[in-house]
């Protein structure tokens, strides 16, 4: 499968087939909110035909990827905690 520019959000009630997400939370990544800082860590982009107050947004594959390979590993922060490496003294 070549990867996508740009894949739109997925239908209500199911999930990203790129990244497994659901529709809200992909929306809650893309939009900027005081949670983010007004800086959404998602990059979207929305279309829509002029004079038109709706579009369809379509997310940035590699802005979503980036995200979602920058947080934390489950399984590497266990690892790590199972060593003694959390010095939170």
């Amino acid at each position: 499968m070549n990867t996508p520019t740009f894949i739109r959000l997925p239908k209500n009630g199911q999930l990203c087939p790129y990244s497994g997400l659901t529709r809200s939370y992909m929306n809650f990544l893309t939009l900027p909110s005081k949670t983010n800082g007004f800086n959404p860590p998602v990059e979207s982009r929305v279309i829509k035909k002029d004079g038109t107050r709706r579009g369809i947004k379509l997310i940035n594959y590699s802005s979503l990827m980036a995200f979602i390979e920058g947080q934390p590993n489950p399984k590497a922060l266990a690892e790590l905690a199972e060593k003694g490496g959390n010095n939170a003294s």
